[in-house]
Parts: structure tokens; sequence; C-alpha cells
């Protein structure tokens, strides 16, 4: 995790953004060891791809067309294509891939081998989606996990930003042990989960009360006159 700060990033050039210099801060650790990371277009361009790679790491992800260093004879200006038409640009490392269903959908990858051109649809006339669209569709995992831990967060909207930034780990912490526990073939619900953790620290919470409280009273000394 890395907080936003602001003009934390002023420096920051046209060849390395904001986001650019954003994402090599979190994957420091990660150098040189093959991982694959998925991506959205927020922060997705070729520079950072280009950079990624001469890192050892793998990179995917959704980009906007008009990116600094993305061809241009493919995007909203350049011949129309139909549902099911794909189109590959390669330069050097990261191959760029647009992908007509019903919207142009602009891929970036430098782990992926650049899909075959052309026209491409099932027997009812449906597009045929390319690997590398489904890669990219990992993202959706992150939005799944957002909606999940926001369904039952500590965090209260009208809080100051520090204290949600507080607990959020705290969200996180319980929704990794959920997946554990689903895993392992637990059959709670999500909410149930919750309740019954709740319960167990509020109780918890009491027993820890009780000895500390017996502790700090004592047992009266025997020799004390009365």
């Amino acid at each position: 995790m890395s907080m936003y700060l602001g003009r934390q990033w002023q420096h920051a050039t046209a060849q390395t953004s904001a986001t650019h210099r954003t994402v090599l801060q979190v994957i420091q650790r990660d150098e040189g060891l093959g991982h694959k990371i998925i991506m959205d277009n927020y922060f997705t361009s070729p520079v950072l791809f280009d950079d990624l790679f001469q890192r050892k790491i793998n990179a995917c992800g959704t980009v906007c067309h008009d990116r600094r260093g993305m061809p241009r004879d493919i995007g909203p200006k350049s011949p129309k294509m139909k549902r099911g038409d794909i189109a590959t640009r390669v330069r050097g490392i990261p191959r760029t891939v647009c992908w007509k269903n019903r919207q142009d959908v602009y891929i970036l990858t430098n782990m992926h081998a650049p899909p075959v051109e052309g026209y491409f649809t099932d027997e009812s006339g449906q597009a045929i989606k390319p690997r590398v669209v489904d890669s990219s569709a990992y993202m959706g995992f992150v939005g799944k996990l957002d909606r999940m831990v926001n369904s039952y967060g500590i965090a209260h909207g009208t809080w100051k930003w520090t204290k949600k930034q507080f607990f959020h780990p705290t969200d996180m912490t319980i929704m990794n042990a959920f997946l554990i526990h689903k895993s392992c073939g637990g059959k709670m619900t999500h909410k149930n989960f919750h309740e019954v953790l709740v319960r167990e620290l509020i109780i918890h919470s009491h027993e820890e009360n009780v000895t500390a409280s017996g502790i700090s009273r004592g047992r009266p000394n025997p020799f004390t006159p009365i």
C-alpha cells in the first residue's frame, strides 16, 4: 500500500509520471522475481511497461488509447473496426491490442504473445475474446474485493480520512481471514463471520478486563492490622 500525498512527486517528469513512480515504489521488493501485475488504465503506460520489463516484472492491463507512447494508427480516428476485429501493434517488448466488442478495448502487455489480427466471431456472431483480454479481466477481482470489504467495513463515512486509513488494514485482515475460512471448508457467510468475530472479541475483551481488574486489586495482606 502506498498513500498518495499530493505534491510528493512534484519532480516527476513527462517520462516518469506520478503514477509511474508510485508503481515502482510499491514493487521495489518484487524486482527480479518474475511476478505478474495486472493494472487498470489509471497506471498503464508503454513507458512504465518498458521499465517493469527491465526489472523482470511482467504486466498487463487496460490502457487509454491516447496515452503517451501509444500507437496512433489504432484508435477512434483509425479505420472503423467492427465487432470481433482484433488489431495488434508491437513496439519492442510492449504489445498493444485493440479488440472491438460493444466498444473498443485497448490492452497493453509485456507478457503475452501478440494475438493474430483479424475478424473473429463464434457461430452466433459474438466476438471471440482474445486471451490477453481475459488476463486483464483479473482486475474485476480487485473491484469485487473492495465491494466485499465495504459491505461490512469498520470505517464510518463521516470519519476523518486518517481514522479510515487506520481501520482499512483491519478490514483487509478480516477479509483475508474470511477467505481462509472459506478455503478450509467453512460454511459461514461473510455477514455471519463478522458477527461471530465481533462477539468473540467482545467476550475475550471482557475476560481480559476481569482478569486485569482482579490482578490490580489483589488479595488483602494478611499481616495488615485491622
